[in-house]
């Protein structure tokens, strides 16, 4: 890529390369937080990619979550039965997913400036999850008095 580059597109300015595992399979979901006025962070979780378009099928929790909060969001959406296996699948680690959920909870604890997080897909297999696209919003320094 860096020898074709520039002959190819001479205007590109080229500061890197990601390169990333591909990563199929698995079922959609979306982890993310928002900062509410009167709640402070708020987590979300729920079945994602086009399904969280299509059903808006989420839950929430307030910060800081606990194993307990993670599990209740979890089992709390309509759709759980798909994470739990249908038709001959099988179920996936909604102890991973849990565990995601409170380290973005941890996250946010030591990086008070993120006001926004959405992770969405992450691929939850039968072994753990795999966050495939994040976006992260932040405030500005001197607006971080949470």
């Amino acid at each position: 890529m860096q020898r074709e580059l520039p002959t190819k597109a001479p205007e590109a300015r080229i500061d890197g390369f990601l390169i990333a595992k591909h990563v199929s399979g698995g079922r959609e979901t979306i982890l993310g937080m928002t900062s509410d006025p009167a709640f402070g962070p708020v987590l979300m979780f729920g079945l994602g990619g086009i399904y969280v378009e299509a059903l808006g099928d989420v839950a929430f929790g307030v910060h800081p979550l606990t194993e307990t909060d993670a599990q209740e969001m979890i089992q709390s959406i309509r759709g759980r039965a798909i994470l739990e296996g249908m038709r001959g699948e099988a179920a996936v680690d909604t102890a991973a997913i849990a565990e995601a959920l409170q380290r973005l909870s941890q996250l946010i604890s030591e990086h008070p400036r993120i006001n926004e997080v959405d992770m969405n897909p992450c691929l939850a297999f039968e072994g753990g999850l795999v966050a495939v696209d994040a976006r992260v919003a932040m405030t500005a320094p001197e607006h971080s008095a949470r």
